[in-house]
């Protein structure tokens, strides 16, 4: 029986590595801007987390639902620099109840959501507390959380396999730098991620310059055997392995 479980395993690794490397790419911030409309010209493989309670949430997340993009939450969270979050932000001090009520308003506000990722919060997504409400609050509505990965202390994600919420966390900011040199070498980062990864989440912002540049960039992954998904299909996957595995595992 050894022999039939290194047989699966076996199976398992080789057609791993004969599909496609899968991202997901996020364009959150969403919402602010008069120009955030342009995110629209973008790909439905594309996904687009709004900020909650902006000036374009409501009606730019809804047009982004009828075009096919999969639609998240951009959840504002307390940072260690003090810097303001915006309305209906996640605090340290605060308790359940008052968690609950910033999820309900900005799931109206942004009613097609399938998932949530931070806004900053390199504060409270070190606490393990307000991450356990969250994720208690995540997982009643049926919600999937990435995390942004602000700090690498954060434990939103330790809460989300707790809670059994899905959930994956960024690996690749395309564009800190929006300069042609700066977005060309994020997207080399991802093309060399491709190699060591099956799936990773990359970040990017509504900019004008990114929006551009993915535009007339984003056919050039196909010629690395890289697929742009869904964030909802690579959990769908990563779970899918896991389950997988284990099941070769314990075949004796």
């Amino acid at each position: 029986m050894t022999i039939i479980r290194l047989a699966l395993l076996l199976i398992l690794f080789l057609s791993t590595k004969l599909q496609a490397a899968q991202v997901a790419i996020i364009i959150d911030d969403v919402g602010y801007r008069h120009t955030d409309k342009q995110v629209l010209q973008l790909p439905p493989e594309v996904t687009l987390s709004f900020l909650p309670f902006t000036p374009l949430s409501h009606e730019l997340s809804v047009r982004a639902h009828q075009q096919g993009h999969e639609i998240m939450l951009h959840l504002p969270m307390q940072a260690l620099n003090g810097k303001a979050m915006g309305t209906g932000g996640i605090k340290s001090n605060m308790n359940q109840r008052a968690i609950n009520n910033i999820l309900d308003k900005a799931m109206r506000d942004v009613p097609n959501a399938t998932g949530v990722n931070n806004h900053m919060g390199s504060y409270v997504t070190q606490l393990e507390q307000p991450m356990q409400w969250l994720m208690q609050g995540l997982k009643q509505r049926g919600l999937f959380f990435v995390d942004s990965f602000t700090t690498r202390f954060t434990k939103a994600m330790k809460a989300a396999d707790k809670a059994k919420v899905p959930n994956l966390k960024r690996s690749v900011f395309l564009d800190n730098d929006i300069s042609q040199q700066g977005l060309e070498h994020q997207f080399q980062q991802i093309i060399k991620l491709s190699k060591t990864h099956d799936r990773f989440i990359v970040i990017a912002h509504p900019y004008l310059e990114t929006i551009e540049y993915l535009k007339n960039n984003l056919s050039r992954l196909k010629q690395h055997n890289i697929q742009v998904t869904s964030v909802a299909q690579l959990l769908a996957e990563r779970y899918s392995d896991a389950e997988t595995s284990q099941s070769a595992l314990l075949v004796k």
